[in-house]
């Protein structure tokens, strides 16, 4: 994966709120080190999305989630990290203040691994924080049931969606938050692909070693259902895929109009 040209963190420092209007409410970012570093513009929309609906993002000091580090097993190196992002963020998140994440392995670390790692003195604090860490669609759901995010917000364009969920979403949490974010929008209706893993598993897809079992994986259910959708120059109108997966979104960049983050597609249809 190659750098983008700048990072999330410093694109927000230098981004001015289009929506004047009166704030809804306040979020957490937690600027992962994949979203920070190179799908910088997944983020970008993300907060063009927040800010539009009344949101004010912001990006509080952290570190890494150290999820590459439990992925290899090195749990000294994330036991210090995790340790870190408790001590920074145990006072300011809470839960009319949440820290959401666009990653799910990153941001599930919080609420998985982080109790554990973080050591006896500050494992009650660890549950705490992973209490008010949620994904970005278990946030967007929670808003949407409370009135904060409404229909008359988006596009009443018809959509038919194919979602395909990510493992750590679907392991940890679930994909019924996304499947009901994005049923938001009146006429978008939302089915679910009955797929498990993409074949990419973190580092894994991009082994060399790795690539044949990779593929094999992703052609048991997932790479078919993409193969069946069609193209179309227009990306947001007709049948399109979603995902939850940066991974598989960046291994099949290919499919033009067909794969992209499903908050990403909200962005492009709100009603400014």
């Amino acid at each position: 994966p190659t750098l983008y040209k700048t990072t999330l963190k410093h694109w927000l420092g230098r981004y001015q709120r289009k929506n004047r209007g009166e704030i809804v409410g306040r979020v957490f970012l937690f600027a992962d080190e994949f979203t920070n570093y190179m799908d910088v513009e997944i983020g970008i929309k993300m907060i063009e999305l927040l800010d539009c609906l009344g949101y004010e993002v912001i990006i509080p000091k952290h570190v890494e989630s150290g999820r590459t580090a439990i992925s290899k097993g090195m749990l000294k190196v994330a036991k210090g990290v995790a340790r870190e992002n408790v001590l920074l963020l145990k006072s300011l998140v809470t839960e009319n203040i949440p820290l959401i994440g666009i990653e799910p392995s990153c941001i599930l670390s919080f609420r998985d691994e982080y109790p554990d790692l973080v050591g006896d003195d500050l494992k009650e604090e660890a549950v705490r924080l992973g209490k008010n860490c949620l994904l970005y669609d278990e946030f967007f759901t929670r808003e949407i049931r409370a009135g904060r995010i409404r229909a008359e917000q988006f596009t009443d364009q018809p959509l038919k969606i194919m979602l395909h969920g990510h493992c750590h979403q679907k392991s940890l949490a679930s994909v019924e938050p996304s499947r009901e974010m994005l049923s938001l929008p009146v006429n978008y209706s939302v089915e679910v692909i009955p797929s498990g893993c993409c074949g990419m598993a973190g580092a894994f897809g991009y082994e060399k070693k790795h690539y044949e079992l990779s593929m094999k994986i992703g052609e048991q259910v997932l790479f078919p259902a993409v193969n069946k959708l069609p193209t179309t120059n227009k990306g947001w109108h007709g049948e399109t895929g979603f995902t939850s997966d940066r991974g598989f979104v960046r291994g099949f960049e290919m499919y033009e109009g067909k794969i992209t983050s499903n908050f990403v597609l909200l962005s492009f249809d709100v009603m400014y």
